[in-house]
């Protein structure tokens, strides 16, 4: 699928990304298929909770590739240019330049043969080393421009220096590429001497790791300024929900009701029989009435959308777009037959019995209302398998072997596969679809393929956008 990217983004948790344009009407659904040896279903998982606790998006204007804001024919006439879209480039450049060197430093740390991974890490050094020195070459004169610069250098080159010792600090030490390392050091010392000779941070800060961690985010926030979108996320079906309670607390009084009427017929007056009937009655209402309530909910809640969130410009608080999400579990007879198809296709040995979790998003993007010079708002939603984890067992199996009359064992992980499968549509077109396979284990997803579709579906993506 070209359109959308996949990749593993924490130790247990899964990204998905996409961008969409002025106009666009896009609808996206992912199928997490469950095995139901994992425990997980609307039983012990509730999607509320999980909706709100491990799914976490952002939205903001994107630009193709780190094009640099700052360079001179961008801004050779500045008194054609305002405050307000200098700092909107000067953000924008910022915040994608951070969020570059965040995923290659993730990237980084999943390359496990050493050669590659030094390698890459120069590369990374390099290209750090030469957008940075790119970015100041083009440093603004004018007092009220230089403060908003002086804030995304600072915090560029802070995060830099941080990221990369992160990486030093987590690899495999090795004299063969020590001089990799010592370059890399000295990049990161360069720019803390380049912080200081700016006084960018004053010596309290620098010494407490707590002042200078607060400051960065700050700094951190500043810069998303104009560039992340404003989101806000209203619940739907309360109204609804309200009904569904009062509609199930009628039908189980109207049954209550009835034995009552029943009980006071069999026994004449007022007997300890009576009241000891009465009791259990009372006592089985309170017992069923929620069983009642949340089975009704469910009944009318299929298919309907749980949240609506507007996006809005954080500079001129006008609307860039509208979505509407679905959280939900599915019954197997509710999947769409082309999905069904696609499942088809799995091996014998992997066609288990699974619980299906369902999350849809739509989204409708106004044609007009962008900043100036934009047209495209990129979307990115990590999905959490910790709380997945949390109901997996931990390998207790052992595989023996024998060598030279002596036997040996080896500890064994429980491993679980599940199942995704994504369906695009945008507007009119046909809906395009691909399937991927998450290997997990209770700490950590071991890998993400994809999936080849039968030969009547669309080709699958690219294995550069997994």
């Amino acid at each position: 699928m070209f359109k959308i990217r996949v990749k593993q983004e924490e130790s247990l948790s899964i990204k998905f990304s996409h961008q969409m344009e002025k106009g666009d009407n896009r609808q996206l659904d992912l199928y997490f298929f469950l095995p139901k040896e994992m425990g997980i279903g609307a039983h012990t998982l509730n999607e509320e909770e999980y909706y709100h606790s491990a799914i976490v998006g952002r939205r903001s204007y994107y630009s193709e590739g780190l094009h640099l804001p700052l360079v001179q024919g961008r801004f050779a006439s500045m008194n054609r240019r305002t405050v307000e879209e200098f700092r909107l480039y000067l953000n924008l450049f910022a915040y994608q330049f951070a969020v570059a060197v965040e995923n290659d430093v993730k990237e980084l740390n999943r390359i496990a043969d050493v050669e590659h991974f030094y390698l890459a890490l120069d590369e990374l050094c390099e290209q750090v080393t030469q957008l940075l020195k790119k970015f100041r070459r083009n440093e603004p004169g004018d007092p009220k421009w230089k403060s908003y610069f002086e804030n995304a250098d600072n915090y560029l080159s802070w995060f830099c220096e941080q990221q990369l010792l992160k990486v030093l600090a987590h690899a495999t030490r090795t004299s063969d590429f020590a001089d990799i390392q010592e370059r890399v050091l000295t990049l990161c010392r360069n720019e803390c001497a380049y912080r200081d000779a700016n006084n960018y941070n004053s010596a309290q800060t620098k010494q407490d790791p707590n002042r200078i961690s607060n400051k960065m985010l700050l700094l951190r926030r500043l810069i998303q300024q104009g560039v992340v979108l404003k989101e806000e996320l209203k619940p739907l079906g309360i109204g609804l929900k309200k009904f569904t309670t009062g509609l199930a607390t009628a039908l189980v009084m109207l049954v209550v009701s009835a034995l009552i009427i029943e009980a006071q017929g069999v026994f004449s007056g007022f007997t300890i029989a009576l009241v000891l009937t009465l009791a259990v009655i009372y006592g089985f209402r309170e017992i069923f009435k929620d069983d009642v309530r949340n089975a009704l909910w469910r009944y009318i809640q299929r298919g309907r959308p749980r949240w609506s969130r507007i996006l809005r410009d954080t500079t001129n608080q006008s609307v860039i777009a509208k979505q509407l999400v679905w959280l939900e579990f599915m019954r197997p007879q509710d999947l769409p037959d082309k999905v069904n198809e696609i499942l088809k296709q799995r091996h014998s040995q992997n066609k288990v019995d699974a619980e299906i979790l369902h999350y849809k998003i739509a989204t409708r993007v106004n044609h007009g209302e962008f900043q100036a010079g934009y047209s495209t708002i990129q979307e990115q939603v990590n999905f959490s398998f910790v709380p997945f984890a949390r109901y997996l067992e931990r390998g207790k199996a052992k595989i023996y072997k024998e060598l030279e009359g002596k036997i040996s064992h080896e500890s064994v992980e429980r491993r679980y596969q599940v199942n995704l499968i994504l369906v695009l549509r945008d507007g009119r077109e046909e809906p395009e679809y691909a399937r991927y396979k998450i290997t997990m284990n209770r700490s950590a997803i071991i890998e993400i393929t994809q999936s080849k579709l039968p030969d009547s579906f669309n080709p699958p993506a690219k294995a550069d956008d997994v």
